[in-house]
């Protein structure tokens, strides 16, 4: 398997360009009743007239066909070969929250639900405020201490997530998600995917069985689900392998966890888009990379809700002339994934990408959406290329070979 970070390190020559990555986290969809996606229906004239001095393709997060978590697909757009470097939700999210982890924990990504005679009956409890469901996690704190010889600390993260600590010797993270994925289903019970995670095993799923009996009485958050179970890997850090000074600017836990992980300085962004793309601007001085998260049109995406995404998508456009002023050298528009309304869901659908610099071969396109993108001069690439091509776009890249 090729290494790409260590071709593109050995060609990097730094220099005072600036790159921002602008994620819309889920942008990606198929057309829904009104045979438009959401980027078609929304009414976006920055964003399309961006598109006609871009150089538009679209990217696929994993393989084809394969559906990607939202680490894996962070992790392709950020140039770590997702097949090489797996690495479990819960490490991100807990990371995300500023949560200590050291060599005797391992942590794992919680969601608070909605059981109903051993059914999940919602996957989200009906997605509660965050401090909603920060009061529940006092309560799981309060009677859940320990597991055998293994101390439990859980903390509260956004809305229905929260992230749980278990700490102690021999746990290990080979673990299945506890965590059916789709509503309707029965309880599901980790299983330990290797010899040595056996005691993990035993001790989550002891944990579950205490969660539900702690919170039988709540009206709807009253069980968890719990998955990406992981310990605290050793990533490249991307600030050494790119040369490159970059900055975080997001809202949700796991996003700033992921960017920690990888080296990041994470930004205060505070909670809209408009607060978002202002970080950038207040700090533009500092750093010479800005990945920039929006997740709303993920969330919306997965509730199904096509007009919320489309509203999400308008606001991104309505805002973007913050980054535009600044005249950055590179801006790359981009998903993780794919998250179709229809779907409710992840998917393995191309992602449109969209990049620009005064380098690139405009004029072919018109507007930013996936079908632009499917014709696009960049066609169809694997996002484990995309910072490759942002830093030729900024000149970064000497020439490979004589």
């Amino acid at each position: 398997m090729i290494d790409r970070q260590r071709v593109i390190g050995d060609l990097i020559t730094p220099n005072n360009s600036k790159i921002i990555l602008l994620v819309m986290d889920g942008i990606g969809d198929i057309p829904g009743d009104k045979g438009l996606t959401p980027l078609q229906e929304a009414n976006t004239p920055n964003l399309d007239s961006l598109a006609q001095k871009s150089d538009l393709g679209q990217t696929i997060p994993v393989l084809p066909g394969i559906t990607p978590g939202s680490g894996p697909g962070h992790l392709g757009i950020f140039g770590y070969d997702p097949l090489k470097y797996q690495i479990g939700r819960g490490i991100l999210e807990a990371l995300g929250i500023d949560v200590e982890v050291g060599e005797k924990d391992l942590v794992a990504r919680g969601n608070f639900a909605t059981l109903d005679d051993d059914i999940i009956v919602d996957r989200r409890a009906g997605r509660p405020s965050s401090e909603e469901s920060a009061k529940i996690v006092e309560i799981l704190n309060e009677n859940i201490k320990q597991i055998e010889d293994v101390e439990v600390r859980f903390y509260p993260g956004k809305e229905h997530r929260f992230v749980v600590k278990l700490t102690g010797e021999g746990l290990h993270d080979k673990l299945e998600d506890a965590d059916p994925q789709k509503e309707g289903k029965p309880i599901k019970y980790t299983k330990a995917l290797d010899e040595a995670s056996k005691k993990s095993e035993k001790i989550i799923n002891m944990l579950i069985d205490k969660i539900k009996e702690v919170l039988k009485d709540q009206p709807k958050m009253n069980f968890a689900l719990l998955r990406g179970f992981s310990k605290y890997p050793n990533l490249p850090q991307f600030g050494e392998v790119y040369k490159l000074k970059p900055a975080a600017v997001a809202v949700y836990p796991m996003y700033k966890g992921l960017a920690k992980l990888v080296g990041m300085e994470i930004l205060k962004a505070g909670q809209t888009i408009e607060d978002e793309f202002n970080t950038v601007k207040e700090t533009w001085e500092k750093y010479d990379f800005f990945y920039v998260h929006i997740k709303k049109t993920d969330s919306y995406g997965e509730d199904g809700n096509f007009d919320s995404k489309v509203k999400v998508i308008e606001e991104v456009d309505k805002n973007l002339p913050i980054l535009l002023d600044l005249n950055p050298d590179v801006l790359v528009v981009i998903g993780d994934h794919s998250t179709p309304c229809a779907m409710k869901g992840h998917s393995f659908h191309p992602v449109p990408l969209m990049v620009y610099s005064k380098f690139t071969r405009k004029g072919l396109s018109k507007l930013y959406n996936e079908f632009e993108c499917a014709r696009g001069t960049l066609g169809t690439i694997y996002a484990v290329d995309v910072m490759p091509l942002a830093l030729g776009y900024a000149g970064r890249l000497e020439k490979y070979g004589a």
